[in-house]
């Protein structure tokens, strides 16, 4: 959805991948590299003199330059970098400008371009590896709860990944993941019916203990301990049993 949004805007898009080892300087740029000039003096026709300056140059990062070109900046999973690092967000989005932490003089702030538009995503404050965004940059946001999708669009999805796969199949396996949800405490997403559909291609006339397998297969990576792989396996059986039931 967030690179639908960018691409619907028809401007430049810069992508930021967000990590606990992201800091400021990796947003906004830095002293990253040098820069030698050479100077030659003749100012007296049999006098030659040379003079080579190194000096620092400044290297803009994605952030700076999303605000400088007025590109759609999609900054994904924004909420695992460090509060700490986010903070240079809070003046872009309120005042229109970017301090350049580290730079000097007038060239420490960039205005921020008229067509510049941020979109950030971000997993659920549950998942590992995530922070808690700070107030201060949720209030300048605008959120969009994303939740499940529902069974025709689901139906779609899997479909455009399995394109072999029969349309039951993909039908029963999207009603059959929709009961694990209301039955689990792990996320079923869409990636674990599509990784089902996937599962049971081999498969021609796949019975309750074969889809149960594959089902188990799926999800189990999301147990902690193998000593749930039994509950787990006992819940999906009876999800398969109320599935058909209604079928």
């Amino acid at each position: 959805m967030a690179m639908h949004l960018a691409r619907e805007r028809e401007r430049p898009v810069v992508w930021i991948n967000g990590d606990a080892e992201l800091t400021t300087s990796d947003l906004v740029g830095e002293y990253a590299e040098k820069e030698r000039i050479t100077e030659h003096d003749k100012y007296i026709h049999n006098v030659v003199k040379s003079k080579n300056i190194v000096r620092d140059r400044w290297v803009d990062n994605p952030l700076t330059l999303a605000v400088r070109e007025g590109a759609t900046l999609v900054y994904n999973e924004f909420s695992r970098t460090k509060p700490v690092a986010n903070n240079v967000l809070l003046s872009v989005f309120e005042e229109g400008v970017l301090e350049l932490p580290g730079q000097r003089g007038e060239s420490r702030y960039v205005d921020v371009h008229p067509d510049f538009r941020a979109v950030l995503t971000s997993n659920s404050v549950e998942y590992a590896g995530v922070h808690e965004p700070q107030d201060a940059l949720l209030d300048r946001l605008v959120g969009i709860y994303m939740d499940f999708y529902d069974y025709d669009t689901e139906v779609k999805i899997i479909r455009s990944h399995v394109a072999d796969a029969s349309p039951d199949r993909i039908e029963f396996i999207v009603r059959l993941m929709a009961e694990l949800r209301e039955r689990l405490d792990i996320e079923v997403g869409t990636r674990a019916a599509i990784m089902a559909v996937e599962g049971l291609s081999p498969v021609d006339d796949a019975d309750k203990s074969a889809v149960a397998s594959i089902c188990v297969d799926v999800l189990a990576s999301k147990l902690a301990h193998h000593s749930e792989v039994r509950g787990l396996r006992d819940d999906v059986e009876a999800a398969i049993e109320e599935v058909e039931r209604w079928n």
